[in-house]
């Protein structure tokens, strides 16, 4: 018999019991549904959680001090021995120095955009009459916002390169400090002093620019995300210079490199060609060594943890396709039972054992297919309303994510089930006796 015959009779063996083949094709129908709306989930949280994190330092590069495990020390006779290591301090000469950033930057000029260092003088607060702000005043070098993203300016300027090059006591401050202090008047606050007190100490600085505090990338914003706008701590920038006049420090714990995307292919490597030649600068430095760190791995382990814990929901989800597959081997058996004297009927008239288990099989992976194709289109659904949930909770626009791949992978595996399921009924019935078959009552 043809093989589109049997389909036509598979269909017309199905349509004859419609709540039997409905029930049958249930657990199929589950199954599929669940996988693809997990699948569809797990798609559309990576990649949103993802994006946010790549926008947030996809490309940046922190450099920090580690401390040695092994100290080597020298005793008065000078015997020197090594040992494991002690905690220690952090010292001016441990830090990373401008001849190090300099010769970063002529080692690698296609692989760094900018690098960025902060030097911060403390949190402090500004009160004018009965008013107040709170600010973190932070030193930032010329090319702090060469790359990456500018702050947007709402009044004043950017520091010119004299303001850089003599530490000038000059200041940016954001919206916010403006409408706590001066009631929004973003050109009124341009030239003004103010005193900033961090402790026990007063500093001045003169207003040279507002811009606006944006909270979306903004990692203190999202710290302290249930504190009012005006209690918000924002940051008062100032020529990095006028910080390291003030603390006598002019080195750094950590660095910031912002990389070329487009030069730098393999961010792994590229850190360990950075430490490789930061190295030469501690390679006799007994306590510290360079260390880095990117959000690039993180991004790596996160989403290798979210894809383990989506294999697993899935996985258990797919054993509902186990008892959908056994329920499909159970109603072949009563279809058979059924259709015993049909059966007979056939081999009676000269059909061979393998058209009567093709006839079954096939039946069994149309009852599959269809029960597939409605998982899928049921997972689908499930998913784009789990992804819509989430972006109501989350409060961030999520798109939703199937994966082709599971889709191809389900109807497949409908099919295999139909197959794995529907031999042993199919060749029952391919090994009838016609007497006895035909004899059944």
């Amino acid at each position: 018999m043809l093989f589109f015959e049997n389909i036509a009779l598979a269909f017309s063996s199905l349509r004859s019991n419609m709540m039997r083949t409905m029930l049958t094709m249930l657990g199929i129908i589950i199954g599929i549904g669940a996988v693809i709306c997990i699948d569809t989930l797990g798609n559309s949280l990576t990649k949103s959680v993802t994006d946010t994190m790549e926008s947030s330092g996809g490309n940046t590069i922190y450099l920090g001090l580690q401390q040695k495990e092994v100290e080597t020390e020298m005793t008065d006779s000078g015997f020197e021995f090594r040992g494991p290591s002690r905690r220690r301090t952090i010292s001016d000469d441990d830090k990373y120095s401008d001849e190090m950033i300099i010769d970063l930057l002529e080692k690698f000029p296609e692989e760094i955009k900018t690098i960025q260092v902060n030097t911060s003088l403390g949190n402090g607060t500004v009160k004018k009459d009965s008013e107040y702000a709170y600010v973190s005043v932070t030193g930032i070098m010329p090319t702090e916002f060469a790359a990456g993203n500018p702050p947007e300016m709402l009044a004043g300027s950017d520091f010119d390169d004299k303001a850089y090059e003599e530490g000038r006591a000059v200041a940016m401050v954001s919206d916010y400090f403006c409408n706590n202090l001066y009631g929004g008047d973003y050109e009124k606050a341009i030239g003004q002093s103010v005193e900033v007190i961090i402790g026990q100490t007063f500093y001045t600085f003169t207003i040279s620019g507002v811009y606006k505090y944006d909270t979306g990338n903004n990692m203190m914003a999202m710290m302290s995300s249930n504190t009012s706008d005006y209690d918000t701590t924002t940051d008062m920038y100032v020529p990095i210079r006028n910080i390291q006049e003030k603390t006598h420090n002019y080195g750094y714990e950590q660095v910031t490199i912002i990389a070329n995307a487009e030069a730098v292919t393999n961010q792994e490597s590229f850190m360990g060609e950075i430490k490789d030649e930061l190295d030469k600068y501690y390679h006799n430095n007994q306590y510290f060594q360079p260390s880095t760190f990117s959000l690039s791995s993180m991004f790596d382990e996160f989403k290798t943890l979210l894809n383990s814990v989506k294999a697993v929901f899935a996985g258990v989800a797919a054993i509902s396709l186990l008892v959908g597959g056994i329920g499909v081997m159970n109603i072949m058996l009563v279809s058979i039972s059924e259709r015993t004297r049909e059966i007979g009927t056939r081999k009676a008239l000269g059909a061979s054992n393998s058209s009567i288990r093709t006839q079954f099989i096939v039946e069994a992976m149309v009852l599959c297919l269809i029960g597939g194709i409605l998982g899928i289109i049921t997972g689908i659904g499930l998913g784009a309303g789990g992804v819509k949930i989430m972006s109501m909770v989350s409060k961030e626009e999520m798109a939703a994510a199937p994966s082709i791949a599971s889709i191809v992978i389900a109807v497949v595996f409908s099919l295999i089930i139909g197959v794995f399921f529907g031999y042993y009924p199919a060749n029952k019935a391919a090994k009838m006796n016609p007497i006895d078959a035909l004899r059944y009552e």
